[in-house]
């Protein structure tokens, strides 16, 4: 029992120091080294702190601090520890789709889940009312990325234009176009039309390319799809569907896009 209560104290004592030193997670591994405890006995520590809304256990080993001011709730916004999360687990990422949109000041269609874009399947997290959705992209390591700066350091979120493609490529997993015409709504202002057709020939996939010109052609910033659709005509890429689940007959075509319009897609905004 006192070896109990001493393993509690110790790893207490231990997790409370990494707020100052910017750090919010820990593993079990890290910390049976770093303390000289054996595994049964952090699990007893750790199990009886996370009991008291102290620490919160995310995935396997991976554990996050929770300071007096979340304890109500008994964790942190995931963005907290996305970057030591994905260390631990050893998988290139960045954070996409909605969640990169928000960051780039579309913020209308915020996800109800942290959405992470990764190179393999990962299962979706939920703790204590956080959540992180992962999803796959064999190239993720070599998307274009920026650093944004979050409360722990920084964190690689996809730009305006790769996060574009990607609402195009996860349609149907982000509430369908509708949805992506919303946030494009927002997003526009901040995509680069240079380095939209930049992104677009990096990621290689035409059809996500012709559906995007179209798309944004329907918001206040269609100019900005104009080096897309140079690139996009040189090119020459077959027929699309602006919505693949859909059949194509009676559908019209766009010349400009090569795009068989077969769905009408509104936004949310004005």
């Amino acid at each position: 029992m006192k070896d109990s209560i001493k393993h509690v104290n110790s790893l207490a004592k231990w997790i409370v120091s990494l707020p100052s030193q910017g750090r919010y997670s820990f593993s079990r591994e890290e910390t049976t080294k770093l303390l000289g405890m054996t595994d049964a006995a952090f699990n007893r520590a750790a199990s009886r702190l996370a009991r008291a809304k102290q620490v919160a256990r995310i995935h396997g080993g991976f554990y996050v601090v929770v300071p007096l001011e979340h304890a109500g709730v008994g964790i942190v916004p995931a963005d907290w520890f996305i970057v030591d999360l994905m260390r631990y687990l050893g998988q290139p990422f960045y954070v996409g789709l909605l969640s990169a949109a928000e960051y780039h000041g579309a913020a209308h269609q915020r996800p109800q889940k942290y959405q992470v874009v990764t190179d393999k399947p990962l299962r979706e997290i939920a703790c204590r009312g956080v959540g992180i959705r992962f999803f796959v992209k064999h190239n993720a390591s070599g998307t274009p990325t920026g650093q944004i700066k979050g409360v722990t350091g920084y964190i690689p979120v996809s730009t305006p234009e790769t996060t574009a493609l990607d609402l195009l490529r996860y349609s149907r997993h982000v509430g369908g176009l509708g949805q992506v015409l919303t946030v494009l709504q927002e997003l526009g202002e901040s995509i680069d039309a240079a380095r939209l057709a930049k992104a677009a020939k990096a990621d290689g996939t035409m059809a996500y390319a012709q559906r995007l010109g179209w798309l944004l052609e329907q918001t206040d910033y269609a100019k900005k799809a104009a080096p897309l659709a140079d690139w996009l005509k040189k090119r020459r890429p077959p027929d699309a569907k602006l919505e693949p689940s859909l059949p194509s007959r009676g559908a019209t075509r766009n010349k400009r896009w090569t795009l068989l319009v077969n769905a009408q897609v509104e936004g949310d905004l004005p």
